[in-house]
């Protein structure tokens, strides 16, 4: 019987050439496939593989992560509790002199490091311009000469500060920036190198390279037991997943400020750098970083992966201000590892990680030296793309060689057992042998090549799409649909209650603006504006309710369900805002007049579905949350603003910023309503914008405690300085009014609307 298998052998051999011969489309297309993932594994690297194999990194990361906080470690936080107890950020440093004294000397920790920069010299004590009166108008005054000598110890607080970390085991933190023309400057004082270019000889570790350096002050510099950069490495999605251990200025190798803490801890007098290859051989690449007798795995950048513990909290966090004023108990403290930094969102030093999207930069650091400490970093190999290269070449051949001829049940088992495969074997290298192979471009790979050999799901995906299309396609994007189309049966027209948010837009004075023009030219502004406004409101995931003549009515939050969809609303609102802007020179080339648009947006519970009666039906969206967005709509001509939101879309948005309006009693509704104006994400604020919202806040403070001429005063200035003068001259007019007819103790700062 074997004997019978064998004399078919080339009968098989010529049936399957056959086969693939009929097949040559797909196996050609195969073929181009494989080769370009092997030119990306052989040095051609392509974002769009990368950026997946950056997700995988993620997963694995986030796969390995350990639920019990280290207790070796405690990050003594500079959050929002500590800056509302201590004061706005940066203290005085006689306040850090008393954190670093009780941290040595009551809580007897190992060890400090500093996530901060102490680049400047401290004058908050006012001991500058004791010394100019000092040695000038009072150089003769003998008393005043005395009571200085005797306070300018402690008014020192530079001084003060640096006695401090004297003799202590404390390790500083400074910054290097990018090697560019326009970035060269440098301040402070840099440590010794943790490599110097003697050192390596021929060989060169091609590490980032330094144009300058923010360092601290050479007093602090002298007196404390190392130092080191915190640069990340953030890849272009904006996720920090590597650091430079190694940063190079003018030849020399600096040491990262977790590097510093994990050799100053295992007494490593030095950085030892290990090679491939023969010691001083210029082709040699650099594989470890040696501390004592602690090896670390890098890049041949010096880089190394951040072992993730797990979210933030996974080493112990205590308040500043609980250890300046000893209210943190010794036992969590006693010989642990301290790294001082901050978690407070006005601090800016919240990163982006595999692990949480919001990350505070100081945990970084002490992720690294735990897994510095305990060898769990993982390992990058230079042989990684050597086995990426051949896992990719055994699987392209089996594609082009096996699957073109095998039915699509057969091509769904094949592709499954490898892909479950090579993923188990990955985790397996990841875990087991602490080893990061690259693991998603053989699985996109696969995952490409099933696709052309499967041709059954564009039909089915077609049908879907059909389904979806004939339910919603009138309302929501294109983009929508093809989300919907992968579960069709999850959707429905019928009535549902769930929390949305709505936003209505309509076009200021439209019929005075209407008479100037002919039927056709306005018939073609307003398709031109309303296509335009239309756009950014798909483009935000909205669901188009209406066009009322020159209004529109949109929500979000269904159908599809968004969980964001207040976050999203706001975005569309703010888009559309700037959109009608640009549209003002448009139109005044061809002779159109400027639309101005008011838009209002609300949170709410509201009921969604297909209603109408049996003569005409339309998908919408009905209930007070739905009117009360209309009548902000109406309220942003009454208050000299474009947008207007209500409280419940504030909170829904807490990276949003946003003036407090008025609170106010809206025609149809008993209960008062705060309005707010977005002006748009935190970080895209200026610094003036700030300071008005902060006069504002102040004068609507004194106008609801009825304290009339401070109200008036302040509103004043505001309608002198800003552009909001509409708003602020409302406010200085009903402030007036009212101190000339007091409303009584028992007016609650609510302005009640009559009309629509």
């Amino acid at each position: 019987m074997t004997s019978g298998i064998w004399q078919r052998v080339p009968e098989i051999c010529v049936t399957h050439l056959g086969n693939l011969r009929r097949q040559f489309p797909v196996v050609l297309l195969n073929l181009l496939v494989l080769l370009i993932f092997l030119a990306h594994s052989a040095g051609l690297d392509l974002r769009v593989i990368q950026q997946m194999e950056n997700h995988a990194f993620d997963l694995r990361s986030i796969l390995s992560t350990i639920d019990k906080p280290d207790p070796r470690f405690v990050i003594v936080d500079i959050d929002e509790k500590s800056l509302k107890t201590e004061g706005r950020w940066p203290w005085s440093r006689d306040k850090l002199e008393q954190l670093v004294d009780n941290l040595f000397d009551h809580y007897q920790v190992q060890q400090v490091g500093f996530d901060i920069v102490f680049a400047e010299p401290d004058t908050s004590s006012g001991l500058d311009m004791l010394e100019q009166l000092a040695k000038g108008k009072l150089e003769n005054n003998a008393g005043f000469q005395d009571i200085l000598s005797e306070l300018r110890p402690t008014l020192d607080y530079d001084r003060r500060l640096v006695e401090s970390i004297r003799g202590r085991p404390v390790v500083l933190g400074y910054y290097f920036n990018a090697s560019s023309e326009y970035d060269r400057q440098t301040s402070g004082s840099l440590p010794p190198p943790a490599i110097s270019r003697d050192e390596l000889g021929n060989t060169d570790i091609p590490a980032p390279i330094a144009g300058g350096y923010g360092a601290n002050l050479k007093i602090f510099q002298n007196e404390a037991l190392a130092s080191g950069h915190f640069n990340p490495t953030i890849d272009n999605d904006g996720i920090i997943r590597r650091v430079p251990l190694l940063y190079q200025f003018e030849g020399n190798y600096y040491e990262s400020l977790s590097l510093a803490m994990a050799r100053t801890l295992v007494n490593a007098d030095k950085v030892e750098p290990v090679f491939s290859g023969k010691p001083g051989d210029e082709d040699a690449t650099l594989e470890w970083l040696k501390i004592g007798h602690y090896r670390i795995p890098v890049d041949e950048e010096g880089q190394a992966l951040v072992p993730y513990r797990g979210k933030q909290g996974s080493f112990p966090y205590v308040s500043a201000t609980d250890i300046i004023n000893k209210k943190q108990g010794q036992a969590l403290l006693k010989n642990s590892i301290v790294m001082v930094g901050t978690s407070a969102p006005g601090l800016f030093d919240l990163r982006s990680t595999p692990v949480q999207n919001k990350y505070p930069g100081v945990e970084i650091h002490v992720n690294l030296i735990a897994g510095m400490l305990d060898q769990r970093i993982r390992e990058l190999s230079d042989y990684t793309r050597a086995i990426e290269f051949l896992t990719l070449l055994i699987v392209g051949l089996i594609f082009i060689l096996v699957l073109p001829v095998m039915t699509p049940l057969w091509n769904l088992i094949i592709s499954g057992i490898l892909f479950c495969a090579l993923v188990a074997i990955n985790l397996a290298v990841w875990f087991m042998a602490n080893q990061a192979i690259p693991v998603a471009s053989v699985l996109i790979m696969l995952f490409i090549l099933f696709l052309f050999n499967m041709s059954y799901g564009f039909f089915v995906e077609r049908t879907r799409k059909a389904q979806i299309t004939g339910l919603f396609g009138q309302y929501v994007p294109p983009e929508l649909v093809d989300e919907m189309s992968d579960n069709p049966e999850s959707f429905t027209r019928e009535a549902d209650e769930r929390e949305m948010t709505v936003l209505f837009s309509d076009v200021r004075g439209f019929t005075t603006l209407s008479e100037g023009l002919s039927p056709g030219d306005l018939s073609e502004l307003m398709n031109e504006f309303l296509t335009a406004e239309t756009t950014i409101i798909h483009n935000h995931r909205g669901t188009i309710d209406k066009y009322m003549g020159d209004a529109i009515m949109a929500f979000w939050g269904a159908p599809l369900n968004d969980p964001d969809h207040a976050v999203h609303a706001l975005e569309s609102g703010i888009a559309m805002v700037k959109r009608m802007y640009e549209l003002h020179q448009e139109f005044a080339a061809r002779g159109w007049p400027k639309l101005k648009i008011g838009v209002g947006i609300n949170t709410g519970i509201m009921s969604v579905g297909n209603m109408g009666s049996e003569f005409r039906m339309a998908y919408t969206v009905i209930g007070d949350a739905v009117n009360l967005g209309s009548r902000l709509e109406g309220l942003t001509k009454q208050y000299g603003v474009d947008l207007l939101a209500s409280e419940t879309t504030r909170q829904k948005a807490p990276d949003y910023v946003f003036r407090e309006i008025d609170l106010v009693r809206v025609k149809g509704k008993n209960e008062p309503v705060a309005i707010y104006e977005p002006l748009g994400q935190r970080d895209t604020v200026s610094n003036k914008t700030f300071d008005e919202l902060d006069l504002h806040q102040r004068a609507l403070d004194a106008y609801r405690k009825q304290d009339w001429d401070k109200a008036i005063q302040l509103f004043r200035t505001l309608v002198q300085d800003f552009k909001q003068r509409k708003l602020y001259t409302i406010y200085q007019e009903r402030s007036q009014i009212f101190r000339d007819n007091p409303p009584g103790d028992d007016w609650d700062g609510v302005f009640t609307f009559t009309t629509k």
